[in-house]
């Protein structure tokens, strides 16, 4: 987080419009610097963070308007 790399990376994936979902068990990082990258992320559509493969494929299906 602190060298930025992870921001990089996921930028490009929004420049580029590609949407991606990241599934995993978030709660356990408790830094309010990754909450916020979270948050954040979460809010552009473009990147998520998700619980679950099957949350990620809901939220990216084509019924999905976010």
């Amino acid at each position: 987080m602190k060298s930025g790399i992870a921001g990089e990376i996921l930028q490009k994936f929004s420049n580029y419009r590609v949407r991606l979902a990241i599934a995993g068990e978030f709660s356990q990082y408790k830094g309010k610097g990754m909450e916020d990258f979270i948050l954040e992320s979460n809010k552009t559509g473009h990147i998520s963070f998700v619980n679950s493969i099957s949350e990620a494929l809901i939220k990216f299906s084509p019924m999905d308007k976010n």
